[in-house]
């Protein structure tokens, strides 16, 4: 076992900087606030310099900072010093990379790649030492903070990447240097940046070229732009293997049961039949272990092991969890709550909604959805937003409360006898939502994070006791 993560000669070597002094790091921090003892305290420039904060990351037990520049005040030998911070950061990501031998798995996709992410942890840490971001580190620094954070013993890798604007996500494959690259899906999200969901699937494609040749590439086969995920894998020499229900598929889903707890999954990988159960209901989430036990049958791992670790796992806050909140803080008014509130695109609100389909309420209770706006969708988002009235799910969907300039459109679209309260703001929705509740009520609350429809989630929380939801019958 390795003595430290990054010891000063190690990240001087690593970076081209200049260290004086002779530390041990253990850890990475980008942010003074949350620094532990033993970190390397990175200081990046974003809304604020990050050098202004060297010195109270020291104080608080950081050895060293890595800086551009000296800080007033703070002692040469306790800094690694380097041209540009951000650059010195990638630096030590690119050569963590380069001197593990763990075999590496990149996500990326219009939806479900943090779920991935997860279920990929789940299912590969009884098999080896497996590190992955425990955030959503998957932008221009979250990437090689994640990587620089890799311990060189580390067996299995998942490196979460995601984008905002064309170019991206290729110089993030390339520093992660993938034995697996993955994109889960492509969705339209993020139209505002490409304007057509093509521009989106050859920017997701791109994932490949962090991949050497013969390195694998996953893609799925069931979305209308697969031929250009599949032509980019063959191009840069890569092994195609494609996932989903179409029957090419070498990974492919075959059934799919659901229950208001559970769902069972039924699959053929590489012509081996796989049946195997999660413990949260969503076809989404059928899909999702699909790809994740792809990528761990390709990796080596034993799938079995890795099925009954996923049989385990459960959704990552704000990403699907459920929970009791008992409103009236006598049992009188309990409700389930479906916190999907952390993003959404018009894919993942199918999938939050296919979900709250198959929730069975309690007593009098009803199928409730509250719903943020979809951002960055473009000059389309109005008719996408009324168009969600028409997902097959929404039969089943007893009442619809919205919040924000795009959901009204989806408000105006809905029969009135769903039509529930719109808000301009969630913060508004949120203060006149408790009211409208009852007892055996099971609420989703889904919208992108700018829409802030999480804050509806922190209303009722604090307005009562939270218990997780567990499956029934079990323990």
């Amino acid at each position: 076992m390795r003595a430290s993560l990054w010891t000063a000669a190690e990240a001087a070597a690593a970076t081209g900087g200049e260290a004086t002094g002779d530390w041990q790091a253990n850890g990475i921090s980008i942010d003074s606030r949350s620094v532990q003892p033993g970190d390397l305290f990175v200081a990046l420039s974003a809304a604020r310099d990050g050098h202004d904060f060297v010195a109270d990351a020291l104080d608080k037990g950081a050895v060293a900072a890595l800086v551009s520049r000296v800080p007033a005040g703070v002692d040469p030998a306790r800094l690694l010093i380097v041209p540009d911070v951000l650059e010195g950061l990638a630096a030590l990501g690119r050569a963590a990379r380069a001197r593990t031998k763990a075999r590496v798995i990149a996500v990326t996709g219009s939806v479900g790649k943090t779920t991935v992410k997860e279920m990929l942890r789940a299912a590969l840490s009884p098999q080896g030492a497996t590190h992955a971001a425990e955030a959503s580190f998957n932008n221009h620094w979250g990437v090689p903070v994640t990587l620089a954070r890799m311990p060189a013993d580390t067996d299995f890798a998942i490196i979460e990447i995601g984008m905002n604007a064309p170019g991206e996500i290729a110089p993030l494959a390339r520093m992660a240097a993938p034995d697996v690259a993955i994109v889960t899906t492509v969705a339209p999200a993020h139209l505002e940046a490409f304007g057509v969901i093509e521009g989106i699937a050859h920017e997701k494609a791109s994932i490949y070229e962090g991949l050497p040749a013969g390195g694998i590439a996953l893609a799925h086969a069931d979305v209308e732009t697969a031929p250009i995920l599949f032509d980019k894998a063959r191009s840069v020499g890569a092994e195609l293997i494609r996932f989903g229900e179409a029957e090419e598929a070498e990974m492919r889903l075959t059934e799919v049961r659901l229950s208001d707890t559970s769902t069972v999954v039924r699959a053929r990988m590489r012509g081996d039949e796989r049946l195997f159960k999660l413990a949260v209901p969503g076809r989404h989430h059928a899909m999702n272990a699909l790809i994740a036990l792809s990528a761990c049958d390709v990796v080596g791992a034993d799938v079995a092991e890795a099925a009954l670790a996923l049989s385990r796992w459960e959704p990552v806050s704000g990403r699907g969890t459920r929970e009791a909140l008992d409103l009236s803080g006598t049992g009188d008014l309990t409700i389930e709550l479906i916190d999907d509130a952390f993003n959404a695109n018009p894919a993942s609100l199918a999938a939050g909604l296919d979900v709250l389909a198959a929730a069975e309420p309690q007593g009098r209770g009803r199928r409730i959805a509250v719903l943020g706006d979809m951002l960055e969708l473009g000059t389309s988002a109005p008719e996408i937003h009324a168009e969600v009235a028409d997902l097959p799910a929404m039969a089943r969907v007893d009442m619809v409360h919205t919040a924000g300039p795009l959901m009204e459109h989806l408000h105006a679209a809905l029969p009135a006898s769903r039509r529930g309260l719109h808000a301009e703001t969630a913060a508004e929705l949120a203060r006149l939502l408790p009211r409208e509740l009852r007892a055996g009520d099971v609420v989703l609350v889904k919208g992108s994070k700018g829409s802030r429809v999480s804050g509806v989630v922190d209303a009722l929380r604090k307005l009562g006791q939270a218990t997780p939801t567990k499956p029934r019958g079990s323990s």
